[in-house]
């Protein structure tokens, strides 16, 4: 088996296929402008969906040029504990809570509660 080995070959890295009789897709350029100002020039098949945004080098979003609007999902907007926690509990009731555990608090520490009329 050894010495049927090709040497000199990288049977693993590389394909022993030739380019010949492949005829490759048409192509058609797509030019995409971001914000700042940079071109962007990509060759697409005639039959591939050209998406309507491309990242530029700069890392902002660039739009086809010429091209449809990009559909923008609506955002949501981030709920905080606060938010939450007002879905659960109304204010006077957060308030109550808040005496009941200030008053566990007092009596742990050995204080007397001073509550105002």
């Amino acid at each position: 088996m050894a010495d049927r080995s090709l040497k000199g070959t990288r049977l693993g890295s590389f394909s022993m296929e030739s380019d010949v009789n492949v005829v490759p897709s048409e192509r058609q350029i797509t030019i995409y402008v971001c914000p700042q100002g940079h071109r962007i020039e990509l060759p697409f098949s005639i039959e591939a969906d050209i998406p309507p945004t491309w990242e530029c080098r700069c890392g902002a979003t660039a739009r086809l040029l010429d091209g449809p609007e990009p559909d923008t999902k609506p955002t949501r907007v981030p709920r905080t504990h606060w938010d939450m926690l007002l879905e659960r509990r109304s204010i006077p009731e957060l308030e109550e809570l808040l005496q009941e555990r200030l008053e566990l608090l007092r009596t742990a520490r050995g204080q007397t509660t001073k509550r105002s009329a």
